[in-house]
């Protein structure tokens, strides 16, 4: 028997995002510092190079954004991303699934923007595509985080690129909140980390024909065996 996929199964979850506001407020970024007490966080992974020049057909550009678009990157055992897949990337809702001191929760993001042009720095031509994701309502954390995929036009080097702002959010179960001020940071860390080792391995599979598995595939717990998932859910659900 064929498993209904996991967007299907949670599609009335994801729907229940679609109205949520941010958990931030977007016209004070400029505000979200260090010195104001927001994590600010760069990170660049190297991955396959190519020949100097537009990115190459089949090559490391291409498959890193195909990693990247799927959402495919993130360490599994720690989020997981649930989407509608035919809906265009710009109209993005992703159900976040974190596994968090054997607990599992559920947060909601949406795509602020897409990025997709050649840019001159001071480096050289950069090709660059990726998107941002931000925080809504419900979140742990509030804030927004990017993801590119760069090709130095004039050197051939590929690579993936995370930028991202964020400080913990409104959480009114105590034990969640004592609980991500001591361990949220280290899990934001692990997630920059792996998900840079990850992308590098998904990208060199690509490359040497190893088939992709969609995020889709992931396996994910029912919120049926969770009672706080189910909970969490619901309440987004009836807030909406």
């Amino acid at each position: 028997m064929t498993e209904t996929p996991l967007w299907q199964q949670y599609r009335q979850q994801i729907e229940a995002y679609r109205d949520a506001q941010l958990n931030f407020d977007l016209q004070r970024v400029h505000e979200y510092t260090k010195e104001n007490g927001w994590n600010v966080d760069d990170y660049e992974a190297e991955l396959p190079p190519e020949q100097p020049g537009e990115p190459q057909a089949h090559g490391s550009w291409q498959a890193a954004c195909a990693v990247l678009r799927e959402y495919r990157f993130p360490p599994p055992d720690l989020i997981t991303g649930i989407f509608i897949p035919d809906q265009p990337l710009e109209q993005r809702i992703m159900l976040l699934r974190g596994t968090f001191l054997g607990f599992t929760f559920y947060f909601g993001v949406k795509i602020g923007g897409v990025i997709d042009e050649t840019r001159q720095t001071d480096h050289g031509t950069e090709r660059v595509w990726g998107y941002n994701y931000q925080t809504l309502q419900g979140h742990f954390e509030r804030g927004q985080i990017d993801f590119s995929i760069v090709k130095m036009v004039e050197t051939g080097q590929v690579l993936f690129r995370i930028h991202a702002f964020s400080q913990t959010g409104r959480i009114s179960n105590p034990i969640y909140w004592i609980g991500f001020k001591l361990f949220g940071r280290h899990l934001q860390l692990r997630f920059a980390r792996d998900a840079m080792k990850r992308m590098q391995t998904l990208v060199q599979e690509a490359l040497a024909g190893v088939p992709s598995q969609a995020s889709e595939q992931t396996p994910i717990q029912s919120t049926a065996n969770n009672p706080e998932a189910a909970e969490q859910l619901a309440e987004v659900v009836e807030k909406q």
